[in-house]
């Protein structure tokens, strides 16, 4: 479904180690012997390998604090994207989603809620959305006996 080389089913472990390359990816300024989308499908493996490189340094536990992977997850849309640019790519791409969503597939499969949990609003917010009709109806009694004193017939 994916392709070949998208699917690193080896990187799913309790620990992410796997073993690739540390550096950014650079351009292959060949342009006879590969078309661009050859370049740059060759520079998403690369930012794939990078991405799967950093996250093997987080927790399986953290795998759903944005905190953690907004870093990791930053890195491989921002390779991604601005490979695409460069190349004159256009952006968002097919290729790219495929990578995006086996990053979801493979790591934050399991950080959606089923039930979401709701929290209070602030106090501020609360006490202002109690007050606000309070404030209200002695205004709009004021306006209905206002209107209703005129003497004209309607």
């Amino acid at each position: 479904l994916l392709g070949p080389g998208l699917c690193h089913t080896d990187a799913v472990t309790t620990s992410f180690s796997q073993d690739t390359a540390t550096s950014q990816p650079t351009a292959t300024s060949n342009g006879t012997a590969q078309s661009m989308e050859g370049n740059y499908t060759a520079i998403t493996q690369h930012c794939w390998d990078y991405f799967v490189y950093l996250m093997r340094n987080v927790l399986t536990s953290e795998l759903c604090e944005w905190k953690v992977i907004s870093r990791p997850y930053s890195e491989l849309q921002n390779c991604l994207e601005g490979w695409a640019e460069r190349l004159n790519y256009s952006y968002p791409n097919a290729l790219a989603e495929q990578y995006i969503f086996q990053s979801h597939h493979i790591y934050f499969h399991n950080c959606t809620l089923e039930h979401p949990v709701y929290f209070d609003p602030p106090e501020d917010v609360l006490l202002a959305m109690i007050i606000a009709p309070i404030c209200l109806i002695p205004f709009l009694v004021t306006l209905v006996i206002w209107r209703s004193k005129d003497g004209k017939a309607q």
